[in-house]
């Protein structure tokens, strides 16, 4: 970019962030686990080393480089770190939409390459949305290819088949996770083949309890029915955490099971070995001679380097030779796009030339699927059946060799109350209608779509199988008998085998026995996309009930606003469910009116938030007007060989990438002179027409800024300067739609309408002229807050500001009447008639300021609240583990002499809980000091304590006073390298911090023990 451009767009931060960016990726994230090696809160003491931004870029890198399976715990750290930062960095109410957004965006800027100017556009983007604003993240989520989600985190989204990097997928499960949960998903399946390992199964759980989505294990097992394998899955019911996951696997018939599943994966990759030499011997001397390639043979050692910790597979066979490939693929396409060049300007060759892109077609969609579709995929190449091939079978165990019967009995002995499903792959119903009545009920769920099979064309007879669930759930027999008499009919009429027609005869003459299992429990569906990350022609991962979306997000899907959604042939009931509970503000304020009320009159959901959620039997049929759909991308279809010049364009500016304070300079400007050639135009007094537009403007900015000031809680005890609680940005848009709202209060209703058209004056009472004002000011000033994302409180009170404003206003115009006619002012009445416009907005602004003053204040209280309940939740929960370690101490008694306390857990080993207690303490007294409306929450907070919880609050923070040991924590790493800020904040301010909040928490703790 040049220096000019340099100088024009963009800021300073943009460059900072992307300097951050390459620092961390060149030390590959080891300055990234130092940041998070305690529990320090986004919010917290380490805003003084490091920026909020330099802190998700190392939390994304260390989730992206940490891919070794040892390595689990530094990305749980990091996950757990980079949805503090997202979740609590969002200043307003659209924040879990807001922190999905910021994610991507940085894991964007992360992983973009070359162009210079396109990642300082994603610099400058990430800092636009980080501002929370519904219209800039609505758009954002359009272009991320993000559907909007609930705030309420209540959708319908689910994928019950999904693949991390511990079989055939690309991403550890901590990674896999964080994508769901940007995706929008609350309920995940990963499936894994015949067994699953416990540091996969503790990595899981750990981060599917970070990211709250409901997760379930998986274990798919391959199993001979009819001269072929089909497939079952097991999910282990009761496993909710880590620890149960864990104990389940100890268990020795469990253990037993995983090992002899080990042995089966293990068998299967050998086979995939062989097919890896069959590849170098047979498969790509053909392939050169066909694309006229020279292609080297691919390492046995560096293919189960790239597996990694998966499962070998074909898929993971394809993916490497097509790596391996492309090179070779971009250069012979290269040299035949040239031959085409010149072939292109001659006569008479054009039979040619269709030949050359004929070739140059076939290179550039040499994409991994077609490589496992055209040469991977021959029966003579797929991995050998051990009943039919002659391989020796000793080296498999008896589970290879289990019949559906036989395993689903096994399955159930090691869980009981445990899910099996079928998958529905190349199964006609009457091979599933056999496979349900040989395991006498035991399969409690059908796999009823496969997104991955239904478009390869594996599932072609998906509304029969549908039928045939649905009669079995059915309490009547009828529908199920005449289901089975027609499969029995088409068997015979088809020519099947005698034992398949006496199967179906069997099952005819015990239909009650078949349903029997099925009346008690439903047989249920799960549905997925079978996603591994690794396809560019499938959907990822993802399926969605577009019902449970918020209305914009729904009208978005009718006016196809995003792209790659399809809408599936499945079809789930859905009814809605309102759920009511008791708001954490009516808890801590029982004086409240409405608390009283409902006290008064019974009425039990007067203060009471409504939360709505949905129930959804999983049961889902096949239906053509299915509601069901996509939400996983579709990447290119081809290895963009063509025209590559398209892909590495520079992108293009737009005036939103202007450097901050030349865009806002041009927004003050903006609404400057639309202001002064208002009052110009309409003026006859020259000191309205002159100076109109600078009161005007002036009573916006005092307006903001006190607004911002006492929001804030600025005139109590505080570090902030009087500009830390002013946001210029908002500032100058303010002054920018201030200035817009003169030609509408000034020349149109003013002067054209009361003026011109009315003639009303003011001499017969300013009443009239007020109210229009007010009504016209008020509808403006709310149109644009909706516009500009403001919380929903300002908004609506910004429509009843027009009322408010009408006494106002005639109140600043008595008032002024009465000083001008003190002062000895001719025509006082006329200049105030002249100035109504003026008048009005300074009432406006008055009760705009409250208004808006009050939105801010509840916003700034809110957003403490939870920066509060999350730390002082971990001060507990700190001194509960601290009473464990220590059964015969007295803890409560320790915090008193916190030397002795650090002193006894660094004897006993135990420096975590040693970390975590000066940690939260030092968080407490940042918020404390640093963040606005931090004291007025913590006092709220306090009030609705029990005395324990705030003797154990004010002792905790006793921690401070042991200067040298905290002092040597920051030079230890705590809060990263910069820690020289942090730490003479903590030397300057410990001392006063202790008294003024051990003085909060007693002096509760003594007005508590009086009432009582």
């Amino acid at each position: 970019m040049s220096r000019e451009h340099a100088s024009i767009f963009f800021d300073r931060r943009d460059y900072e962030i992307l300097s951050i960016v390459d620092q961390a990726l060149d030390q590959g994230g080891k300055r990234a686990r130092t940041i998070f090696s305690a529990s320090l809160h986004p919010h917290g003491i380490i805003e003084l080393a490091a920026s909020h931004a330099e802190r998700m870029a190392m939390a994304v890198i260390n989730l992206l480089n940490s891919i070794e399976a040892e390595q689990a715990e530094y990305r749980l750290m990091a996950l757990r770190a980079l949805l503090d930062e997202v979740l609590y960095s969002a200043r307003t109410e659209f924040r879990y939409n807001t922190a999905r957004v910021l994610i991507q965006m940085m894991k964007e800027i992360v992983r973009t390459k070359g162009s210079s100017r396109r990642r300082l556009m994603l610099a400058h983007d990430f800092r636009r949305a980080a501002t929370g604003n519904p219209r800039v993240v609505r758009r954002f989520l359009r272009q991320y290819h993000l559907l909007e989600m609930p705030e309420n985190f209540n959708q319908v989204a689910m994928d019950h088949h999904v693949h991390d990097s511990n079989t055939k997928g690309r991403k550890n499960p901590t990674h896999l996770l964080m994508d769901a949960w940007v995706k929008g998903l609350r309920y995940l399946t990963i499936i894994y083949y015949n067994y699953i390992s416990p540091e996969a199964v503790r990595e899981l759980f750990s981060a599917a309890k970070i990211m709250n989505i409901h997760v379930r294990v998986g274990l798919e097992y391959r199993v001979p029915f009819r001269r072929r394998y089909i497939g079952l899955v097991w999910e282990p019911s009761g496993l909710s955490d880590p620890d149960d996951a864990l104990d389940f696997l100890r268990e020795r018939n469990v253990a037993l099971l995983m090992e002899e599943g080990r042995s089966i994966s293990e068998w299967n990759t050998s086979h995939v070995l062989n097919m890896l030499k069959r590849w170098n011997s047979e498969i790509l001397p053909s392939l050169n001679r066909e694309l006229e390639l020279e292609l080297s043979p691919l390492e046995q050692e560096k293919f189960l380097e790239f597996v990694g910790s998966g499962q070998a597979s074909t898929l993971h066979l394809a993916e490497m030779a097509h790596l391996a490939m492309l090179p070779a693929l971009r250069r012979r396409f290269n040299a035949l796009a040239r031959e085409a060049g010149e072939l292109s300007a001659s006569p008479g060759e054009e039979s040619r030339l269709a030949c050359l892109r004929e070739r140059m077609s076939s290179l550039n969609n040499m994409t991994p699927e077609v490589l496992l579709r055209t040469w991977l995929q021959d029966s003579k190449w797929s991995i050998p059946d051990p009943e039919s091939s002659g391989v020796d079978a000793a080296r498999l165990p008896v589970l290879a060799f289990s019949s559906p019967g036989e395993l689903t009995e096994r399955l159930l002995h090691l869980r009981g109350k445990s899910n099996i499903w079928l998958n529905l792959a190349n199964l006609p119903p009457e091979d599933v209608l056999e496979l349900l009545w040989d395991c006498r009920g035991r399969i409690s769920h059908l796999e009823s779509f496969n997104l991955k099979e239904w478009q390869e064309g594996q599932t072609p007879r998906l509304e029969e199988i549908s039928a045939l669930q649905l009669a079995l759930n059915n309490k009547s027999p009828l529908p199920l008998k005449h289901i089975v008499s027609r499969l029995l009919r088409d068997a015979e009429a088809g020519g099947s085998p005698e034992d398949n027609r006496a199967k179906l005869r069997e099952i005819l003459r015990n239909l009650p026995a078949l349903q029997k299992p099925y009346l008690r429990r439903p047989l249920r569906s799960r549905i997925g996309t079978d996603s591994t990350s690794n396809s560019s022609m499938r959907h990822g991962m993802g399926l969605l009930l577009p019902e449970t979306l918020p209305a914009h997000a729904r009208r978005g899907l009718r006016r196809c606003e995003y792209e790659g959604i399809m809408r599936l042939p499945i079809k789930m009931s859905i009814t809605p469910r309102l759920a009511f509970f008791s708001p954490r503000e009516a808890q801590d304020n029982p004086g409240c009116l409405a608390r009283l009320l409902r006290r008064l009159l019974s009425w039990s959901r007067l203060d009471r938030i409504r939360k709505p959620d949905w129930i959804f039997p999983d049961i889902a049929t096949f239906s053509k007007s299915g509601n069901v759909i996509t939400i996983g991308g579709i990447g290119s279809p081809d290895n963009n060989l063509t025209d590559p010049g398209k892909h590495s364009a520079e992108a293009r500016l737009s005036p939103a990438y202007l450097n901050a304070w030349i865009l806002n300079s041009l927004k003050v400007c903006s609404g400057l002179l639309a202001a002064m050639l208002t009052f110009l135009y309409t003026q006859d007094w020259w000191f309205l027409a002159w100076f109109g537009a600078f009161i005007w403007f002036s009573i916006t900015a005092l307006r903001n800024i006190a607004q911002a000031l006492l929001s804030g809680g600025a005139l109590r005890r505080s570090l902030l300067r009087w500009n830390d609680y002013v946001n210029f940005s908002r500032l100058c848009d303010s002054l920018m739609y201030t200035g817009f709202s003169v030609p509408l209060l000034e020349l149109g209703v003013r002067y054209l309408l009361m003026g011109k058209a009315l003639g009303s004056a003011l001499q017969p009472g300013p009443v009239l002229v007020f109210s229009v004002m007010a009504v016209a000011n008020g509808l403006y000033i709310a149109s644009h807050n909706i516009y500009r994302g403001f919380p929903r409180a300002a908004v609506i009170g910004n429509l009843f500001r027009s009322v408010l404003g009408i006494p106002c206003s005639v109140f600043y115009h008595h008032l002024l009447l009465l000083l001008l006619t003190q002062l000895g002012v001719s025509d006082a009445a006329l200049h105030l008639q002249l100035g109504a416009a003026v008048i009005s907005k300074a009432a406006s602004d008055t009760v705009a300021g409250l208004i808006e003053g009050t939105a801010d204040k509840r916003n700034n209280l809110r957003l403490r609240r939870l920066d509060y309940e999350n730390k002082l939740s971990q001060v507990i929960e700190n001194y509960t583990r601290l009473e464990l370690a220590y059964p015969e101490k007295n803890i409560l008694r320790l915090l008193s002499h916190p030397e002795n306390l650090l002193e006894l857990t660094k004897e006993n080993s135990l420096p975590l809980l040693r970390v975590a207690a000066i940690a939260n303490a030092l968080d407490l007294m940042y918020f404390w000091d640093y963040q606005p409306q931090a004291q007025q929450a913590l006092k709220r907070l306090v009030h609705a304590m029990a005395g324990e919880e705030r003797v154990i609050l004010a002792r905790s923070q006793l921690v401070l006073s042991q200067v040298r040991e905290v002092s040597q924590l920051f030079v230890d790493g705590l809060v990263g390298d910069h820690f020289s800020r942090a730490l003479s904040f903590y030397l300057d301010r410990n001392a006063e911090y202790i008294r003024l909040t051990n003085a909060l928490y007693l002096a509760r703790v003594h007005a508590r023990e009086t009432e009582v």
